[in-house]
């Protein structure tokens, strides 16, 4: 589990220090930096898969990763604090402004438990987390968490979303992150898990009592693709994914990401807006969900629902707020906010803004 992280220079993150649990609810207001936090994670999944500077374009160059830009902020530093079996394990880098509005690695740390000792590299443009001749145990340790950690986002609904479209049967190793495959991620575990497949369906149902069933199978026409098709409980009607309501389409694939099989879980799994387009009452499952998922991995959500964030302890709450020109991540807990919790909800605490700063 990763237990800290220090991040310096990156985005609207001037220099901060945010300690985490299994459950992570962060919540602030927009423009506050919570996507900034998610978009950090994203550049640690990028060094351990080798696609760090593929990366860095994506994001618009170095540039648009550095705090206030390359002309405020040359350097960018993280520090990653992990807890595992063998004992704590860190990892810390430095990146430094290069040519072409791009980032190379001047420094590259590596410490574990005593065995493994500890491992530095520099000048690199690739992360060593991506070279796969390092057998250093704690290089590898690190590199099996960062690159199972991974951000999902099932915003997009519309009629040219990918999770409406026909898509490869076999494409079903992992979910992906916008849940583009989920027709054949559901069909394997409908042959391959069917436990965990029922487990899903049934959830779904209680959140969407019309639903019936999924209809998986590979199209007559073309063995290789497939597509998100489902009945009614009442008409046994078959229904494609462009007759399902944005918040039925978000609710199937919440629910098939945490109720997945344990051990397909991503070590650390960052949600943005689960809640969005979800009935209030179907906010206490979602939050059971998360607790449920939180026992196997570590848990990180956006949020905007004041709802969602009441089934949730005040330690488990991150506030991210930009005050003036950098983002700044606290905690409150059930001791510093006393008397606060005898007479008002943690929404209510948010809307108040007791939550914030002391």
């Amino acid at each position: 589990m990763l237990t800290h992280l220090d991040i310096r220079g990156f985005k609207s993150i001037k220099a901060q220090s945010v300690t985490l649990d299994r459950i992570n609810v962060l919540i602030g207001a927009n423009g506050a930096g919570k996507s900034n936090l998610f978009s950090f994670f994203r550049m640690l999944n990028s060094m351990a898969s080798g696609s760090f500077q593929a990366y860095i374009r994506r994001a618009g160059g170095a540039d648009d990763l550095l705090y206030y830009g390359s002309g405020i902020t040359r350097q960018m530093e993280g520090r990653l604090v992990f807890d595992a079996d063998t004992g704590q394990m860190t990892h810390c880098f430095r990146l430094g402004y290069a040519g072409h509005n791009t980032l190379f690695f001047e420094e590259e740390t590596f410490s574990g438990s005593a065995e493994n000792g500890a491992s530095g590299f520099s000048g690199r443009e690739d992360s060593a987390l991506a070279d796969p001749g390092l057998t250093d145990g704690t290089v590898r340790a690190v590199r099996d968490i960062t690159e199972n950690c991974r951000t999902f986002q099932f915003h997009d609904t519309s009629e040219s979303a990918r999770i409406k479209q026909h898509g490869y049967i076999y494409d079903n190793q992992r979910m992906r992150e916008d849940a583009a495959n989920l027709a054949a991620y559901l069909y394997m575990l409908r042959e391959t898990d069917h436990p965990y497949y029922r487990r899903i369906v049934s959830t779904i149902r209680q959140m969407m009592p019309f639903f019936c069933d999924f209809v998986l199978a590979p199209e007559k026409l073309n063995k290789n693709k497939i597509i998100l098709n489902w009945k009614e409980k009442t008409s046994g009607i078959i229904f494609g994914p462009h007759q399902l309501p944005d918040g039925g389409l978000r609710i199937m694939a919440i629910v098939t990401l945490l109720l997945q099989p344990e051990h397909e879980l991503p070590k650390i799994m960052l949600i943005d807006e689960p809640e969005l387009g979800l009935h209030p009452y179907a906010i206490e499952t979602l939050a059971s969900l998360v607790r449920h998922a939180a026992t196997c991995c570590q848990v990180i959500i956006a949020t905007q629902s004041a709802e969602l964030v009441d089934y949730f302890e005040p330690a488990e709450i991150i506030l991210a707020e930009r005050p003036e020109d950098e983002t700044l991540f606290t905690r409150r807990s059930d001791e510093e906010l006393g008397d606060w919790l005898d007479e008002y909800s943690m929404s209510e605490l948010w809307k108040k803004n007791v939550l914030g700063r002391p």
